[in-house]
């Protein structure tokens, strides 16, 4: 029997629902709309499209977004300037700064410019350290998006062991962290983890974040598993997984596709947090 498919648009499309509701409550309270600034320095043309649909969606839910394109090879201290400008901006509710940045930006010395009240990416220190503690905060949003599509299968997380297979500061260590705030019991896999396949075969909970096209083969999973893939891998104009879905959906239990999968989730996510951080800022 095959896995069943974890539909990550659909989910998204109800927690967007109710995201334009919340919006639209909040704009009649506050007389104004959450806002969320969007900045793209460079020409990068992923990161145009990722900007492109962040726009879109902040419009359609209800929330005003303001866009800043400065050019690639302006100086770092202008796009630090433009940071500070908005986060003193009593309309801006939330600050997306679209990485990669260009060659020769310090990317933690521009991320720690944004203020952790408008961190909608999650990724300030301040954040970070609040998660680990399990204090309320900005979480980032691509893990807050595999949390929320795990329980969308209706399987219980508590108890489960759980696998996660990359340790990057955005998606890797902050699912790991999230996965045990829900009473996951949690191993965290690298490049340098001995026997890997021994330890994806025991996990309940699959997440595979490692940036390898279908890494992750079908006799590397433990039957019945849930599986979230977050892989986003593009090969002759093709988007493919970190795991090879056709082997893995005749193991699973529950499985994400690649596309439609966690991508519109992560969006969804910053969506969320933005009407979050309005609220906390007023």
């Amino acid at each position: 029997m095959k896995a069943k498919l974890i539909d990550g648009k659909a989910l998204s499309a109800k927690i967007r629902a109710q995201i334009s509701l919340d919006a639209a409550r909040f704009e009649r309270s506050r007389g104004r709309k959450a806002g969320l600034a969007v900045i793209l320095s460079g020409d990068d043309p992923a990161s145009q499209i990722y900007v492109r649909n962040k726009i879109a969606a902040c419009g359609e839910c209800g929330i005003k977004s303001f866009a800043y394109y400065p050019p690639g090879d302006a100086p770092e201290s202008e796009l630090i300037g433009l940071i500070e400008g908005l986060n003193a901006d009593k309309n801006v509710d939330g600050i997306l700064v679209q990485l990669p940045l260009p060659r020769g930006f310090c990317e933690p010395r521009v991320l720690k410019a944004v203020s952790p009240q408008k961190d909608v990416d999650g990724f300030h220190a301040e954040n970070a350290g609040n998660l680990l503690l399990g204090n309320d905060c900005l979480a980032p949003c691509t893990p807050s998006g595999v949390v929320e599509l795990i329980k969308s299968t209706g399987e219980p997380i508590e108890g489960k062991r759980a696998v996660v297979i990359g340790r990057s500061n955005i998606v890797g260590k902050p699912a790991a962290v999230m996965l045990l705030a829900e009473n996951a019991t949690v191993t965290v896999c690298h490049s340098r983890t001995r026997d890997l396949p021994a330890l994806t075969r025991s996990a309940d909970i699959l997440v595979v974040a490692v940036g390898k096209k279908e890494f992750v083969r079908g006799d590397m999973i433990k039957p019945g598993a849930i599986v979230i893939d977050v892989g986003m891998n593009r090969e002759n104009g093709k988007l493919y997984g970190d795991v090879e879905f056709a082997e893995a959906q005749n193991v699973a239990g529950h499985i994400t596709p690649v596309p439609g999968g966690v991508g519109p989730m992560t969006i969804t996510m910053l969506l969320k947090n933005t009407l979050k951080a309005a609220e906390k800022n007023g």
